[in-house]
């Protein structure tokens, strides 16, 4: 197999050689997934239909649903369908596609995470403008930026991948097509092209965590400041639970894709692609909710409407 031209397909990670253990991983991921699909399909729903919360926060959590639900399905249910019917191939257009969505998406969602931070820096040290620089054009346009963000990202990223010569055979040592593994399987003389890569996603990753980490700073400093223990409590349960998905999400993807090759292996490798691409989708919902009555309040009212009209 001397290049990418020869490539009909890829051969993705084999979680376990037994059929007890494959359905062990499927049963697994069946249930992590149904548990994205429910706790984001909630938030969505509650976000559409209550008008209390047609405000900005909730709009740019609505777009992170949105986006969580995409990621998760793009790479969850083949490694589920691969594991039920004992196979572990996927095409070479369907790992390019699955490279292009993925990376659209995750690229999207971490420039969502800095313009929520934005938002609640706005909300917090800004109080008085915060309707004039967070009304709803603003809103849409900051939103269509991270979705656009994504898109030329993932662009760039799956169109400089797989016009690399292939050079190391197909198998993928992943249970999805990412960029990290499938770069494995190139040449090794193009290393100005995967240094260009690198380049970008360190942009990318970098600029959204240090304008996140300085917004943080002021926001904290703006909250210590707050005489009322009951404004200090409200304030920062709004802004812990996106705190915390920035951290899990940022520092686990940005390790898994910029380590150096000398300390990766498939155990590893394995691990940090579930902390990214599976577990935030899921954890998000139970995140924000937690520590979010209004959120709690409306899935409430909507949960209570729908046994009323069963009724």
């Amino acid at each position: 197999m001397s290049n990418s031209s020869s490539l009909n397909e890829f051969l993705l990670l084999v979680f376990a050689d037994t059929r007890e253990l494959q359905l062990l991983h499927f049963s697994f991921f069946l249930g992590i997934y149904l548990a994205a699909l429910l706790g984001n399909g909630l938030i969505i729903t509650a976000v559409a239909c209550d008008h209390h919360l047609h405000t900005p926060m909730y709009f740019f959590l609505l777009n992170l649903s949105l986006l969580d639900l995409g990621s998760i399905s793009i790479t969850v249910p083949k490694s589920m369908a691969n594991s039920l019917w004992n196979a572990r191939s996927i095409s070479y257009l369907g790992c390019a596609a699955q490279v292009f969505l993925f990376t659209s998406l995750v690229g999207a969602e971490c420039s969502l995470l800095t313009v929520m931070a934005y938002d609640r820096f706005v909300a917090i040290c800004k109080p008085l403008h915060y309707r004039t620089l967070m009304d709803s054009r603003s809103c849409v346009k900051m939103a269509a930026a991270a979705w656009a963000a994504g898109f030329l990202n993932a662009l760039l990223h799956t169109g400089n991948t797989f016009s690399l010569p292939l050079c190391q055979g197909n198998t993928v040592d992943q249970f999805f097509c990412e960029i990290p593994q499938i770069l494995k399987l190139s040449c090794s003389d193009l290393y100005l092209r995967k240094f260009g890569l690198t380049v970008v996603t360190v942009c990318l990753i970098f600029g959204c965590f240090v304008f996140i980490v300085l917004s943080y700073v002021q926001i904290f400093s703006a909250v210590l400041r707050i005489p009322s223990e009951h404004g200090r409590h409200k304030a920062f349960s709004v802004c812990l639970p996106h705190l915390a998905v920035v951290a899990l999400y940022i520092s686990t993807g940005s390790f898994a894709y910029l380590k150096a090759s000398s300390i990766s292996f498939p155990a590893l490798d394995l691990v940090l692609a579930g902390l990214y691409a599976v577990v935030p989708p899921a954890m998000n919902p139970l995140i924000y909710s937690m520590r979010n009555k209004e959120l709690q309040e409306s899935l409430k009212r909507l949960i209570q409407l729908e046994l009323a009209q069963q009724q």
